[in-house]
């Protein structure tokens, strides 16, 4: 496990970074997920030439933390769950949970623990059958639509 070298999937995802946060959106299965700046560190370096190792010593060394291993491990897992690792390299039945870290690392180091928040976004056939119209004008009361000016020619308010 140690020996591991977990690789990010690159294909098929959208990626936006923010202040202290990473967005991926998941477009094989349509969820988005926020990676909080630890879990967007590991994943990062999830470059399939870092070992398990490796990155525990990056995120000891970033953070200033003895247990840099405790929060790989919770971020690989929580990657690899979302599938935004390409392959499967966790132990479950090895897994600290998060209480346990916690009580191990201290409260002072709760802030750097990695946290990947999901949300299932509407298949694009519900977002459009939600933005039907006849004419534009039916555009301007759909504001979650792509368009609030153009009723295009399959009745949907699109670009």
């Amino acid at each position: 496990m140690k020996d591991a070298m977990p690789l990010a999937r690159t294909s098929e995802i959208v990626v936006l970074e923010v202040e202290n946060e990473t967005l991926v959106y998941d477009l094989r299965v349509n969820e988005a997920h926020c990676l909080n700046e630890t879990a967007a560190f590991v994943w990062k370096y999830c470059d399939g030439h870092k070992t398990v190792s490796d990155l525990s010593d990056l995120v000891g060394e970033h953070y200033k933390i003895s247990a840099g291993g405790d929060y790989v491990m919770l971020a690989l897992d929580q990657l690899e769950e979302r599938g935004l690792l390409t392959e499967h390299i966790i132990d479950r039945t090895r897994l600290t949970n998060r209480r346990d870290m916690i009580k191990r690392v201290g409260m002072a180091s709760v802030v750097a623990v990695p946290i990947i928040a999901s949300i299932v976004a509407p298949s694009s056939a519900f977002a459009a059958a939600s933005c039907s119209c006849v004419n534009p004008g039916e555009c301007l009361s759909q504001t979650g639509c792509p368009s609030q000016v153009n009723c295009n020619g399959a009745g949907l308010c699109a670009p």
